[in-house]
């Protein structure tokens, strides 16, 4: 049988079980701060709905006062989780304003002067005002889509917010029967069985938002060198296909550079390889000064790093080589004492029709310019010119090979 009591009693036992799964997800993910919210917001539902149960048993409206203004709190604590969802700041000076001004009201309807109509109209607007003030989050774009699960929160917190306005319009009309939720008739039973779905939904929404947000986290990691913190040869080469792509429909150029340290096998045999990764992320820094908002700067492998830059012709990409040679040169002139000077040599190449969408023919043709910037005397560069083949002879790709293994 559908009675108030029993409907409230699985209410309580529905939070604690998001509570414990969103307790479960905020130590598993702690930097994820929106799990924090949600974890407090689901147990203190439970809590505030167990209090309020007590006023059926007690004949007294103070478990109601106290439970209510509890549950209130925890509707504040899921909008403070969906604001840190987004990034943004979040003070306890809005929740500690809306959770305070409902008890006071509340407590003066209860006590002071008795009003079901008035306790119920400021009950429903404590509710809806927190759902309502983030509706406009959960319904916005973040990075160039709606999140699917923030979608379904909002598309919930529009429904749930519905609800309590119809309560609160049905309590000052008298029309679909007493919805004080403490009343066994079966309006008030449809009514929290509704509100209990709804919450179940509203979190399910939540939990989506967290994967998707993990999942793409767990991406953006797949695409990231984990030494130098740039990104890696897969998120390179998908770069330069989006590049050639824009290229060909845009006929704009682009270019790439091909970088590669000087020396760095002796570097790593004379001094070990933690002086050898110590390089390749003091480099990292360097080249990332001389680099413009928008560049990208990847690791392929080894000692060899690729610089895309985007509208770029061949004299922009030997301007930009130039410059991260020059910070190498004055950083290695400074260095004293146990510090390894750092030499690069680097390959400039850029996008033409005859590479089309096809990003290791440019990659050929600026490691071909490498190859030259080697065989000149090292630490310069060298651009790739049209006449040279796409592919270096095989003997200097043996010979590089064979570098790069050692």
């Amino acid at each position: 049988m559908l009675n108030v009591p029993t409907l409230w009693t699985a209410f309580v036992i529905n939070f604690l079980a998001l509570g414990l799964i969103w307790a479960y997800v905020m130590r598993s993910y702690p930097a994820f701060e929106a799990a924090r919210f949600w974890t407090g917001s689901a147990f203190a539902a439970a809590i505030g709905a167990a209090i309020a149960m007590l006023s059926m048993v007690a004949g007294s409206l103070i478990p109601l006062l106290a439970g209510g203004t509890v549950v209130i709190f925890s509707t504040c604590l899921a909008a403070m989780g969906i604001k840190r969802f987004y990034g943004q700041p979040v003070g306890w000076r809005g929740t500690a304003l809306i959770t305070g001004v409902t008890f006071a009201g509340l407590a003066f309807f209860m006590f002071g002067y008795d009003s079901p109509t008035a306790r119920i109209l400021i009950y429903s607007v404590a509710q809806a005002l927190p759902l309502a003030l983030t509706l406009k989050l959960l319904m916005s774009r973040r990075d160039g889509r709606i999140n699917p699960g923030a979608r379904l929160a909002g598309i919930i917190a529009m429904l749930t917010i519905g609800i309590f306005a119809f309560r609160a319009v049905g309590k000052i009309l008298q029309i679909g029967g007493d919805f004080s939720f403490v009343q066994f008739n079966a309006p008030q039973s449809i009514a929290i069985l509704a509100l209990m779905f709804l919450s179940m939904a509203f979190n399910f929404g939540f939990l989506l938002m967290a994967i998707d947000c993990l999942r793409n986290e767990v991406a953006d990691l797949a695409l990231m060198d984990d030494l130098t913190g740039v990104g890696n040869r897969r998120h390179l080469l998908q770069r330069l296909t989006e590049e050639c792509a824009r290229s060909e429909r845009s006929n704009q150029p682009f270019a790439l550079l091909v970088v590669d340290l000087d020396g760095f096998k002796t570097i790593n045999d004379t001094h070990g390889h933690a002086a050898g990764d110590a390089c390749l992320q003091h480099f990292t820094l360097m080249a990332q000064t001389r680099l413009r908002p928008g560049d990208m700067l990847a690791r392929t492998g080894g000692d060899e790093f690729c610089v895309v830059l985007p509208t770029s012709t061949l004299r922009d990409g030997a301007a930009v080589a130039r410059r991260i040679i020059e910070v190498c040169r004055d950083d290695a002139a400074a260095c004293v004492g146990k510090d390894i000077p750092i030499a690069v040599s680097i390959g400039v190449a850029q996008w033409t029709h005859e590479v089309g969408a096809f990003p290791d023919r440019l990659i050929a043709a600026a490691d071909h310019a490498l190859y030259v910037a080697k065989k000149e005397g090292r630490n310069r560069h060298a651009v790739y010119e049209l006449s040279p083949p796409l592919v270096p002879d095989p003997a200097a790709v043996a010979e590089m090979a064979e570098r790069r293994r050692a």
